[in-house]
Parts: structure tokens; sequence; C-alpha cells
């Protein structure tokens, strides 16, 4: 078996998730659906992360273990031939065994899009953004600050799936303007994220936008560990999973 690498881009409107689910319409279902009809058998596609249902992709990575008769196909044209119009192959290359899509990943950069007009979202923008409202950025760059560092995030934390600790780094929280006038997106990158966590992060700044959270609220509630205090969580078609980083310099910082 030699393992292959894939970037994959998504729209996630249509999906529930990225994660296999019975009777559900999965990316990696999709991905696999296409390896089988190649390859002939089940082959599993291991995904850097989980993205929730309605949320989308840039840079999603993955890896799979192709048989050795099969190494020759031309993998990124193969999988565009066969994957649905809302999923697409990127780039395909080979890695050695030690990759690992999830366990390899230095770090990851979500985005999250808010449309900031309060009268109207323009329909090809509707299935990609959070309509919020106008906000106050300045307020939201405050909280942003003391989410930055290296501590316990449990209170952005959704139940759903066990992990050992919940300790992250938050690397760097800054916005830009969209890709219209009525759009601010955020990005968010961490050396990991819990379940949930850029989500709940976003809809902390927006409660700090509508100056309904301050920086010091902020600070109280990540040192309270409960969930319960943060805000909710802001809604999957907003976010996007930007990029995945690896330990290693290198081409894989330019297809990750």
């Amino acid at each position: 078996m030699s393992r292959l690498a894939l970037r994959i881009a998504y729209d996630g409107t249509h999906f529930a998730g990225w994660q296999i689910q019975p009777r559900e319409r999965t990316v990696q279902g999709s991905l696999e659906a296409a390896l089988a009809k190649v390859c002939k058998q089940r082959i599993r596609v291991h995904g850097a992360g989980r993205t929730d249902s309605g949320a989308h992709a840039l840079g999603q990575t993955a890896h799979c273990d192709i048989p050795q008769d099969k190494i020759g196909v031309p993998w990124r044209r193969a999988f565009n031939a066969l994957l649905p119009a809302d999923v697409c192959v990127i780039s395909a290359h080979w890695e050695d065994d030690s990759f690992h899509a999830r366990y390899s990943a230095k770090s990851k950069i979500y985005s999250y899009t808010l449309w900031t007009a309060s009268e109207y979202v323009i329909p090809q923008r509707r299935p990609y953004v959070w309509p919020t409202g106008p906000l106050d950025i300045e307020a939201m760059q405050r909280v942003a600050r003391v989410l930055l560092g290296r501590r316990d995030f449990a209170a952005m934390q959704n139940a759903g799936t066990p992990v050992a600790n919940t300790v992250r780094s938050v690397e760097s929280i800054r916005h830009c303007r969209g890709s219209r006038e009525e759009e601010v997106v955020w990005y968010i990158s961490a050396d990991g994220f819990l379940k949930q966590m850029a989500r709940i992060m976003v809809g902390c700044l927006v409660q700090a936008g509508r100056h309904r959270l301050e920086a010091e609220q902020m600070e109280t509630i990540l040192d309270s560990g409960d969930r319960s205090r943060a805000p909710a969580t802001a809604p999957a078609k907003g976010l996007c999973l930007e990029r995945v980083l690896y330990r290693e310099s290198g081409d894989r910082d330019g297809w990750g």
C-alpha cells in the first residue's frame, strides 16, 4: 500500500459534515465511494479534522492507502471525475507511511464570514455567511485578544466528542474585509480545535460586537471552564476550513 495525501475543497451546504454517518450524505463517504469504484474495495479516508454539517472547506487535508496495482492512476483526475459537484480534490501526491492527515498536523486555520448589512443578504452569499447586522469591530478585537494564547478552552467546547484534555494554543485571530463591503471575515489559527470551538469563539466575538460581552467577562468565562456561561454557537454555514499546516516545512505547507 502507498499513502496518498489529498487537499480537498467542498461546499458543505448539502453535506451532513465530514465524517461518515449511516444514511447521511458526507464528504468522507463521497471520497470513499469514489475510491471504491476505482480500487474495487473499501478504503478508509482519514481527514485532518471533522467539519460540521453545513460547514465548508477550501483546504481540508486527508490521506488514504492505495493498493500497489493502482499507484499509476492519475488520482486527482480520477477523484474529480467521480465526485459530486460540491466536492473536489485540489491536489494529490504521495507521502511516506509516517504521514497522517490528523496526527501530523501542526495547526489549522479556519475562517468565518459575517454579513453586517441589517436589511438584506444577497442570495448568492446566503449559504456562506452569518447575517449579524452592524458590529463594533474594536470591541470584537478586545475580546479576540483574550482568546489568544495557550490555555484551557473547556468553556469553548460543545458536548459530543470526548478528549483527553482541553488545552489548546490559539495562535492568531484577525479580521479583514470580505468579497463584498458587507462582509467581515475572521481568521482563527490554532494548534487544534475542540468540538465547535471555532464557532463558539465567533459567537463570543459577535456578542462583543453587539456590546453584550466585554473582555473582562470573556476572561471570567474561560477561567470557569463552563460551556453554559459562553454565548451561543455561531451557525455552521459561515465557517470554512482554510488550511492545515504540518510539522515539516516545505512543500506540505504549500499544498496543505
